[in-house]
């Protein structure tokens, strides 16, 4: 059944009324300052909330990637939330450069516990929020907007007066009027400007006003045009650092924040992969990589994205989706042909010095802690730019275009039947048995090769249905001599060497293309061996091979053979 019209049920939330806004015009150029609250709102959200254990290891894992103000508890809550803050503090486990913070309603007893658990930290911030939207004041606190004001403005003098007992510690106070996104401007604005007043903020000791979609209600257009109608109008702005903690109701933290940001805002909380109630914070992963994919250093260190990725899913027995932004293991790995061919086609291309300029590939692998191998991946799907790729980056092969294009017809054979991914070695398989078998005609068993003045003269020998032949030739080189030797009108049209990763030791690959006595039919072979000259003509026999339709036709065109029968064979050592 189709959803019926909502109108009646939900009220599209009214746009601000901003006409001369200036954020759609503004680019990022510096990162936000960064909060993580992984060990808080992520850690209130989980299934089971970190232990302590846990905690302390998240806490490193969060000192290790560069944040300096982490959020790591609701004191208030528990006696195990309060226990980790303190435990945190008396191990002098914060690094100097590191300030902690904590979060708490304004209510006067949870606020002592709070500033109680922080105290002896040598800086601390110090987080106090109500909320002050129509329906919490209305339906859940029911109370007039003077009483929801005058909650922030005691809590903050409460705050102040204990804090300045406690000069041990640099204290920041910070506060957020809660379900800001969903509240009248100018009453928020009110209640942060008393807020603001009630502080004693001054120039050098700054209050954090954080500015909180508690619920995502709009599209992130409105979230800017409240942050940027915040940012002019709050009073003593020079005294204010304006924060902002989206959520992500509707699926768009990531880009109301970024918006936010060039809507003036400084500051910004959220989780590491967007772990939070609901739908979760926004994810500070993807919005530090879009800033630095647009030339911005996010402050940030994920150049171990998926340690950090793995570590985090370890603790939070949260899995991070495969597809990610980022760090998903599927988001750098093409399976479509096109795109392999196009990806192929730019990391062939790209300079190591030039731009990263690389199709389908927001981000350079190798920036986060991946490499090329798992870029391209081959199923029924792929085309032969992914199997070129692969074949080049695991075995250093790169194959002339015909053959490739006959190689992607044999793996996509493959992939069908199987029904599933197929790896770079089964491809490699795949190559072997295509070009390196030797047929049931013809197989190459040895050569001996003289030179002199007037060229090469090749001995070749070949089992030919259970016959040992020696044919001979001269010519200018192996390969035009062994075509000479060989019975037939054939003709060399190509020729390419390789070196082979193809086990532990490097081989030669030696690929050839022959044409037949009318031209019309040409084969491709390859031949792998220790000697260049071995594997050329290993390749020209079983090219030779392909244009004829039977051993017996070979045998019948042979002329020079000088060993015959199966006993000859097994006396010259062929099988």
């Amino acid at each position: 059944m189709m959803l019926e019209t909502p109108q009646h049920k939900y009220r599209p939330f009214a746009p601000v009324n901003l006409t001369d806004r200036t954020w759609p015009g503004r680019t990022l150029e510096a990162p936000p300052a960064w909060l993580s609250t992984d060990l808080r709102d992520g850690n209130q959200a989980l299934f089971e909330p970190l232990d302590v254990d846990a905690k302390r290891e998240f806490f490193e894992l969060l000192c290790a990637v560069g944040f300096k103000e982490i959020e790591v508890g609701f004191p208030s809550a528990s006696r195990a939330e309060f226990a980790f803050v303190r435990d945190l503090i008396e191990r002098r486990a914060v690094p100097e450069d590191v300030t902690i913070g904590v979060l708490t309603p304004a209510r006067a007893d949870l606020i002592d516990r709070s500033i109680e658990a922080l105290t002896g930290a040598r800086r601390a911030i110090i987080h106090v929020y109500n909320a002050v939207s129509p329906v919490f004041r209305d339906v859940v606190f029911r109370k007039s907007k003077a009483e929801v004001m005058a909650m922030a403005v005691d809590a903050v003098r409460r705050i102040r007066v204990s804090t300045n007992r406690r000069r041990e510690t640099q204290w920041v106070l910070q506060y957020s009027p809660e379900a800001f996104s969903a509240t009248e401007l100018d009453f928020a604005k009110a209640v942060c400007d008393a807020v603001v007043e009630a502080s004693g903020a001054t120039d050098e000791a700054p209050v954090i006003i954080n500015l909180p979609a508690t619920v995502e209600v709009a599209t992130p257009n409105v979230f800017a045009d409240q942050v940027e109608w915040m940012h002019r109008h709050i009073s003593r702005r020079e005294t204010v650092i304006l924060s902002v903690h989206p959520h992500n109701d509707r699926g768009t933290a990531v880009a109301a924040a970024e918006l936010a940001m060039m809507a003036g805002a400084e500051r910004v909380e959220g989780c590491l992969f967007g772990n939070g109630e609901r739908t979760g914070n926004v994810d500070l992963v993807t919005l530090a990589l879009n800033l630095y994919t647009q030339g911005v250093a996010p402050g940030l260190d994920f150049a171990r994205l998926d340690e950090i990725a793995r570590t985090a899913s370890r603790l939070t027995r949260l899995p991070v989706h495969p597809r990610h932004p980022y760090v998903g293991d599927l988001v750098y790995t093409a399976f479509s042909g096109s795109h392999q061919d196009a990806i192929h086609k730019g990391l062939s291309a790209r300079r190591p010095d030039g731009p990263w300029d690389v199709p389908y590939l927001p981000l350079d692998p190798k920036d986060v802690g991946r490499d090329y191998q798992a870029v391209i991946r081959i199923n029924s799907q792929s085309g032969k730019g992914g199997i070129a790729h692969l074949l080049e980056a695991h075995y250093g092969v790169v194959l002339p275009r015909r053959m490739l294009i006959g190689l992607g017809a044999a793996v996509q054979a493959r992939a069908d039947e199987k029904g599933g991914e197929i790896t770079a070695a089964e491809i490699w398989r795949v190559f072997c048995d295509s070009y390196l078998k030797d047929s049931h005609a013809a197989r190459y068993h040895g050569h001996e090769l003289d030179s002199g003045a007037d060229g090469d003269r090749v001995r070749l020998h070949v089992a030919i249905g259970g016959q040992a032949v020696r044919y001979e030739g001269c010519g200018n080189g192996p390969l035009d001599a062994a075509c000479r030797a060989l019975p037939g009108a054939m003709r060399l049209c190509h020729y390419e060497e390789r070196a082979v990763r193809a086990g532990s030791d490097a081989r030669a690959l030696a690929i050839v293309e022959v044409a037949g006595p009318e031209g019309a039919r040409t084969v491709m072979a390859a031949g792998l061996h220790e000697s260049l000259v071995t594997a050329s003509l290993m390749a020209l026999v079983r090219a030779w091979a392909g244009l004829t339709a039977s051993a017996a036709t070979l045998t019948a065109s042979a002329p020079h053979v000088v060993l015959g029968g199966p006993a000859a064979a097994q006396q010259a050592g062929l099988p």
